[in-house]
Formats: C-alpha cells, sequence, structure tokens
C-alpha cells in the first residue's frame, strides 16, 4: 500500500490486465472512470497495459509473460479484468490461463484478499433471497491467498494400476495464519467489531493448526468478537441469517468457494470487487471477482460495476487515495439509485444499459 499524499496531487503508475473474455470492456470503462477521477482531483495516473491468461498463452506460450510479470513489479497498482475460457479447459493441457494468476499473486507477494459482499438498497429485489434475509448485509471476507492446497506440494497426477490418479497437499504454516487473521482483525475494528474464523478443525489436521493460531490471534484483541465455525455450517448460515456476519476470514479454496456463494446474495457476481493485498508499502493486486464470461464477450452487455467498485478498492487500499474511492462508490450508488441497469441485475421486463452506457453514468455521476 502507498503512502498517503495527505491530499496532494499524486502520480501513480497502474498496470492494467485486460485477460479474457470480457475483461478488456470492463477494464476500459475502470480506466474510463480513473481518468475522471485524475482529472477531478488533480492527480496523474499512468498506464501500462499487459497481457495474461489465455490471450498471453495465445501470444507468447505463456500464462504470464516476464514482461508483464515486470510491468506489474514496477508499479503502484494492478487492475485485472478476467482469464480463462472454454478455449484453454483442456484439463490436459500443461499451461492453463489461471497459472498465470497464481503466479502474479505469489510474486506480488500478495496473501490477503478482501472480498466485500454488501447488498445496495436499491437491488435488493435483484437478490434470490427474501428482502428481510438480505437487508443489512455487509460482510467482508477475508482470504488467505498465497497457501493452502492451491499451492501445497506435492501436487500433480500419475497412472497407477486403478487408471488416473491426481494428488493435491493442504499445508499452512503459522506465518501465514498468522498474518491473514490479523488482517481481519484490523478490518473489524473499522467495522462492526465482529470476526468469524472458517475451518474444517474436526476433520482436517491443517485446520486444527488454523483454529490454534487463530485463537492465539483473538486473545490479542478482546475488544473484538470472535467465533469459530465450520466451513459446512458457515456455507448454510450465509443463505440463512446473512446479516449476522461482519468479517470473515478463511484459508485459499473456502474463502474462494464462500464469497462465490454470498455474491449471489447481491443478486450478481457483476457487482463484487476484491483487493488482493501484501505488506505495507507493497504492489496490491485489484479485480472483480466474476469470471471472463466468454458467453456475453463481445455483446457489450457485461456488468462493469464489479471492475469499477475494484478501482475504488485500488484507490483506497493501494494508494490511500480514501476521498476520491468514496466518490466513486458514491457514484455508482447514484446510478442504481436512479434505476439503470444491466441486464444481469435488471428485473424482467425493466430497461437495461450496456457496458460502456454504464461507465458512461458512473463518470457523469462522479461530477
Amino acid at each position: 500500500m502507498q503512502i498517503s499524499t495527505g491530499g496532494k496531487p499524486l502520480k501513480a503508475k497502474i498496470t492494467l490486465l485486460p485477460g479474457d473474455g470480457i475483461g478488456p470492456e470492463v477494464i476500459t470503462e475502470a480506466r474510463k472512470v480513473l481518468t475522471g477521477i485524475a482529472a477531478k482531483y488533480n492527480h496523474q495516473f499512468s498506464y501500462i497495459e499487459a497481457i495474461i491468461g489465455g490471450i498471453a498463452i495465445d501470444q507468447m506460450g505463456t500464462a504470464l509473460p516476464e514482461e508483464s510479470l515486470a510491468a506489474c513489479l514496477e508499479s503502484d497498482a494492478v487492475l485485472l479484468g478476467a482469464v480463462g475460457g472454454p478455449k484453454w479447459n483442456d484439463p490436459g493441457a500443461a499451461v492453463r490461463p489461471e497459472q498465470g494468476l497464481l503466479r502474479l499473486r505469489k510474486e506480488l507477494k500478495v496473501f490477503a484478499n478482501l472480498r466485500p459482499v454488501k447488498v445496495f438498497e436499491a437491488l435488493s429485489a435483484a437478490s434470490p433471497l427474501r428482502p428481510d434475509k438480505v437487508k443489512g448485509v455487509d460482510i467482508m471476507f477475508v482470504r488467505e491467498l498465497t497457501g493452502g492446497i492451491y499451492f501445497g506440494s506435492p501436487q500433480g497426477r500419475e497412472q497407477t494400476d486403478q487408471g488416473r490418479s491426481g494428488h493435491d497437499t493442504m499445508r499452512y504454516n503459522e506465518t501465514e495464519i498468522r498474518r491473514v487473521l490479523q488482517v481481519a482483525f484490523e478490518l473489524a475494528r473499522g467495522r462492526r467489531g465482529k470476526v468469524t474464523s472458517v475451518d474444517k478443525a474436526n476433520v482436517l489436521a491443517t485446520m486444527r493448526v488454523w483454529r490454534e493460531v487463530a485463537h492465539e490471534v483473538a486473545a490479542g484483541y478482546p475488544d473484538i468478537e470472535y467465533e469459530d465455525v465450520l466451513v459446512d455450517a458457515c456455507a448454510m448460515y450465509l443463505i440463512n441469517n446473512p446479516a449476522d456476519f461482519d468479517v470473515i476470514v478463511t484459508g485459499n479454496m473456502f474463502g474462494d468457494i464462500l464469497s462465490d456463494e454470498a455474491s449471489m446474495i447481491t443478486g450478481s457476481l457483476g457487482m463484487l470487487p476484491s483487493a488482493a493485498l501484501g505488506a505495507p508499502g507493497s504492489t496490491g493486486l485489484f479485480e472483480p471477482i466474476h469470471g471472463s464470461a466468454p458467453d456475453i464477450a463481445g455483446q457489450g452487455i457485461a456488468n462493469p460495476l464489479a471492475t469499477i467498485l475494484s478501482t475504488a478498492m485500488m484507490l483506497r487500499w493501494g494508494l490511500a487515495l480514501h476521498e476520491e474511492a468514496g466518490s466513486i462508490e458514491r457514484a455508482v450508488s447514484k446510478v442504481l439509485d436512479e434505476g439503470h441497469r444491466t441486464v444481469d441485475i435488471a428485473n424482467p421486463g425493466e430497461a437495461t444499459v450496456g457496458t460502456e452506457e454504464m461507465g458512461d453514468l458512473v463518470l457523469a455521476a462522479l461530477s
């Protein structure tokens, strides 16, 4: 994260990774809004555009070319669109788009993935849950991002006398657990003061270590309400009583699954941003949590709001521009309150706007 400029104009270098599918479309709208912010607050944002994912495999044979990685490491913040798609979905392929994203997270040393799930009042009808269930829902997921089963070793596949076999390893050490728990507790102090740690300690040895360390960290925050919840129970509670949660902290795989589940409380993945943060002073990675949506790519109907809200997270958490971040969030709320909808958040029969028009509306609302 960058040091605050104390309200003075800021020069920042931002690497844009449009990626695959709808990624280039939503990144275009996010850049438009960022340019509007720079003009409004007299900042200077410079942009480097680089390739990642499937398009990088097609052009360079690798999901994260060294040139793209270098640009990210040299920038103040990284904004990503999406990676992947059916074209690269061969499970036997040696190189897959997602490998580029995993390596980027590892190289940037971003270990805490912040995924806010907040129901905009204007969109409460878009939720599949009853309005009384979603009222007041404001959850911050803190997902550990560079450990666990996605990165554990050994990992691979082999041919056995019983056919094909695959193996993965879930592994966490105390340092990885402690640092992400501390992020969660610090966030809770600025919110409603409650942390829920999600594990599977009744079955997995890894998760028993997780719970032990979580209790040790919790002891240092007596002002914060704390609870342990098993992952399967949490999946049910998110549907039955989502407003009960404040900050949820969990491992890589569980956080991936649960935050996607919770995203549907809002009615659409197209509304949810994320931030991946490392140690203070490091470069953060910001991206919408939706995928590349290849079925609608190129049609101009993708919802850019998750990516635009990711730029707000980038300004707040990556560049310490808190007022500017709030301006974007207020602009998005204003556009929604006025009734503007992309197809994914529209009720049957409602008029809709396209990707570019939604970006224009948010840009106009900034002023």
